[in-house]
């Protein structure tokens, strides 16, 4: 593995999860892999899972991690070739990721999309840049269009709490949310999962709230939300805003709020949130405080989700 931005980085998906479960049962095993190599954590946008997951997976190997908030910290960067930086632009991605690359053996960037122009958002301009400059490998702690690690860290909950010798039926659920949030989750959820094939995958959402159809490819859409949580074994939960009609909110009805209602439609099943998650809102208080909820151990599994992906490239480069 040389990068870690998408579904197709990764050869075995299955392999991959086995070995973030052995390191689930001894995280210290690998203490001397990352031996005298340094990690780069940028970030651009806030973060409390993504950032501390990471630092505890990569101290974990033995590697020493420096966190760097960008958009507080740094210069405003540019990321167009051969643009005029007569604005406020101070440096160019060209000029900072070498420097990045010589200080680092890993870099890992984490940003969001603006939600305003959806080919800007969707080109992954930023992260492509620090690909094609930095000259090390880059994970992705988050891009404009795909959050890999929560979807590698979703994979590796399922499987392990699911046992039955069968598919489980998986439900990806919109839910309301009070301001326009991006599709990078649901679309990296749905890349995974289909990817993955171990599960009869559905997702279900509003009218005017499909996701792009290269993220989804697989999938069962259905409009009517009760009928897709019918016999449902897990229920992810995630709001996103349109992709069509670009960054809107289209839709504020609450009863797309998951609720012990809409559960009984289920197989009893476990509830999935990727975190922070409006209460009340996204989700209620009787299903997140109930024994369906698995979030925590969903959040747990971020450090061993993290620690096998750099496992993977610290074995690959060293």
């Amino acid at each position: 593995m040389k990068n870690f931005i998408a579904v197709n980085d990764v050869p075995d998906i299955n392999a991959l999860v086995k070995k973030a479960l052995v390191y689930k049962s001894d995280p210290f095993k690998d203490k001397a892999l990352g031996a005298n190599k340094r990690i780069g954590l940028l970030f651009l946008n806030p973060s409390l899972r993504t950032r501390l997951s990471t630092q505890v997976a990569t101290c974990n190997l033995g590697m020493d991690a420096i966190v760097f908030n960008m958009d507080k910290e740094g210069w405003k960067l540019e990321f167009e070739d051969g643009a005029i930086m007569s604005g406020s632009s101070v440096e160019h991605i060209k000029d900072a990721a070498p420097v990045l690359g010589a200080y680092f053996d890993i870099l890992c960037i984490r940003t969001f999309p603006l939600l305003l122009n959806k080919e800007e958002d969707y080109s992954e301009l930023l992260i492509n840049q620090l690909i094609k400059y930095a000259g090390i490998p880059i994970v992705s702690l988050e891009s404009s269009t795909l959050h890999p690690l929560q979807s590698f860290t979703d994979i590796i909950t399922i499987s392990e709490v699911f046992n039955e010798k069968r598919k489980p039926k998986v439900v990806l659920t919109w839910a309301p949310h009070i301001k326009p949030l991006p599709q990078c989750v649901a679309n990296s959820f749905s890349q995974w999962i289909n990817a993955w094939g171990n599960a009869d995958f559905v997702i279900t959402h509003p009218h005017n709230y499909g996701l792009d159809e290269k993220f989804t490819k697989g999938a069962s859409i259905e409009y009517n939300q009760l009928k897709a949580l019918q016999d449902a074994d897990f229920v992810y939960v995630k709001n996103w805003s349109s992709y069509t009609n670009y960054g809107k909110i289209l839709s504020e009805d609450s009863n797309w709020m998951l609720t012990q209602a809409h559960l009984n439609a289920t197989n009893n099943a476990k509830v999935m949130h990727c975190l922070p998650v409006r209460r009340n809102v996204e989700l209620s208080d009787e299903v997140l405080d109930s024994a369906n909820s698995i979030v925590s151990l969903q959040a747990a599994n971020r450090v061993w989700a993290a620690q096998a992906v750099l496992s993977e490239i610290l074995t690959n480069t060293n």
